[in-house]
């Protein structure tokens, strides 16, 4: 039996979908009439992995307990640079 491709792998292939005329106004400005397919798969992947990583917290938070959020605050400081920031300013 093989196995299912993940996001990104595999031929691509055509797929209909609708919307509001207002967003695909918005995409062709965006992206233009060429780049619409290759944004909106990365738009899905995004979402896809945002919705994966909310799974694993939750797994995470269900068996390890929620975490703290003092130590939330700093991981989030450090990655917005804002823990260097105040480095250099000290």
């Amino acid at each position: 039996m093989s196995e299912q491709p993940g996001p990104g792998e595999g031929p691509t292939r055509p797929v209909s979908v609708s919307l509001h005329e207002g967003t695909i106004a918005a995409l062709k400005e965006r992206t233009g009439r060429r780049g619409m397919s290759a944004y909106i798969e990365s738009l899905i992947q995004r979402q896809l992995e945002r919705e994966r990583l909310r799974e694993l917290i939750e797994d995470a938070e269900a068996e390890l307990g929620p975490a703290d959020a003092a130590a939330v605050e700093v991981k989030r400081a450090l990655l917005r640079g804002e823990a260097a920031k105040s480095a250099d300013a000290a």
